[in-house]
């Protein structure tokens, strides 16, 4: 390890030595106590560590001989999971409280599973990938049952761990095959090999892995654990689970595509097309039936997934491009609207049947205004920002002559548009009921307002994330 390489990592090597330091702290001091401190604590060190990622020197840098890149994707990728992360910690908090959850081991875990996703996303070799891939998952295995009296949030854990093992498995036997056929697991060398005279071995390994990446995106049909899990899951997991990993995993599917195997697009290009009409015509039909909001939001996530992918099946830098912009927007929607579902309340205790939000307006008339924004905004409704993620996508397929990957996700779209919509109708139109909590949730309402505001705010120039979402996929497309 030279001092060049050390630069390199050093966002990712404080953070580890952070977290190692709070670990150590909490254990020896008044550990649950000392929860609340250690979760701002902890989102003020994933701001200041995206800041300065963000503001850090520019270019393409290479550490351990190619294992580790810091280029301008990664830092996209970086910073936009630990801005998510961070958000979410802030929000969560007084629920955490109020359903005597909070235990300083859930930061520390969020921190540790946001380290994950950092390696993931700057991956230049197989062994880097799985390194990351894992240390984000096996944090993520456990705040999934974080609530351990609760045999729905035990099943969801048990559910995601076996799934996640299996996905991870067939993930690592891809990378075998692939290092077997290519003799290599660097990125590098993986594309110098896999050229137009591509060894039908690794064809097998390039399918292995997309499948180990397809369950990390809950693309169909490898998205079963998603509703399971969201709705099992304590509602911040959920939180958490719907943004920043969501964005990591997409990154690290780009950058396995362009970066190893990016020589044989062809070969991919329409594999990816059928797992994104999948995803986007499952996610939106299936969505259909939901009452509980927390398994509706699962389905939307299978669906906008299948949105990202069409941007990334186009094979080339613009479709890269608009998957960034697609996942900034989504990442920031489902912030939003996770910030309300963890506001919902009814005599005290959390509520997420889609009923018991009739008739929402006459008691927060703003907040149901911010959700109406939200939903518009999901359902790409314009002139809501989620529009221009939508057009982004369907742009760079058409522009990639993939005219029926368009008209599937119109369909999708204008389908899936009905769940949205019903939740609107549910808020201004529905059924006299007996009315939510108001429930004083400072972060949470911030979140929600700052992301709605965001959705109306952002058309005007996508807040310069459209331009650091084009310097990001040239630095991967070359």
């Amino acid at each position: 390890m030279t001092p060049n390489d050390f630069a390199i990592v050093l966002p990712e090597v404080l953070l580890a030595i952070y977290g190692m330091a709070v670990l150590l702290f909490a254990v020896y001091t008044g550990k649950d106590k000392m929860a609340a401190m250690v979760t701002w604590a902890t989102a003020g060190a994933f701001v200041i560590i995206a800041a300065m990622i963000a503001l850090g020197s520019g270019g393409t840098n290479v550490a351990f001989d190619g294992m580790f890149i810091d280029d301008a994707f990664s830092r996209f990728g970086k910073v936009g999971a630990l801005l998510a992360a961070a958000a979410v910690l802030v929000m969560s908090l007084d629920f955490m409280q109020k359903s005597e959850m909070l235990k300083f081991e859930y930061p520390i875990l969020v921190l540790f599973s946001t380290i994950g996703m950092m390696v993931m996303v700057s991956a230049g070799d197989l062994m880097a990938l799985y390194l990351g891939l894992e240390l984000m998952s096996l944090a993520l295995y456990v705040i999934a049952s974080f609530r351990r009296d609760s045999v729905k949030s035990t099943e969801s854990g048990l559910k995601y761990f076996v799934l996640g093992s299996l996905a991870s498995g067939l993930l690592l036997y891809g990378a075998s095959l692939t290092y077997g056929f290519t003799g290599t697991t660097s990125f590098a060398g993986i594309i110098s090999v896999v050229q137009d005279d591509v060894p039908l071995g690794a064809l097998f390994g390039l399918v292995f892995i997309m499948t180990g990446l397809a369950f990390k995106v809950s693309a169909v049909p490898f998205h079963m654990w998603t509703p399971d899990v969201y709705e099992g899951a304590p509602t911040p997991t959920s939180a958490f689970f719907a943004t920043a990993p969501k964005l990591a995993a997409m990154g690290l599917f780009a950058r396995v595509l362009h970066d190893a195997f990016g020589g044989i697009v062809g070969d991919w290009q329409q594999v990816l097309a059928v797992i994104a009409v999948a995803s986007m015509l499952l996610g939106s039909v299936a969505g259909i039936g939901q009452t509980n909001i927390k398994r509706l939001m699962a389905y939307s996530s299978i669906a906008h997934m299948g949105f990202a992918l069409m941007g990334l099946a186009a094979g080339n830098a613009e479709g890269v491009q608009a998957a960034l912009i697609y996942m900034a927007i989504y990442v920031t929607m489902n912030i939003g609207t996770f910030a309300f579902i963890l506001t919902m309340e009814r005599d005290g205790k959390p509520v997420t049947d889609l009923s018991s939000l009739n008739r929402y307006w006459r008691t927060s008339p703003s907040k149901a205004l911010a959700v109406l924004v939200l939903m518009f905004s999901l359902a790409g409704v314009p002139p809501m920002l989620g529009f221009f993620g939508k057009l982004a996508v369907l742009e760079a397929a058409w522009g990639a002559g993939l005219s029926y990957l368009v008209l599937f996700g119109v369909i999708a779209s204008v389908i899936g548009a009905f769940y949205y919509l019903r939740i609107v109708f549910y808020m201004y139109f529905g059924a006299e009921s007996d009315p939510l909590d108001k429930v004083s949730s400072p972060m949470a309402t911030l979140m929600l307002m700052a992301s709605a505001v965001i959705m109306l705010v952002g058309i005007i120039n996508l807040f310069g994330v459209g331009e650091m979402a084009a310097t990001a996929a040239e630095a991967l497309v070359k």
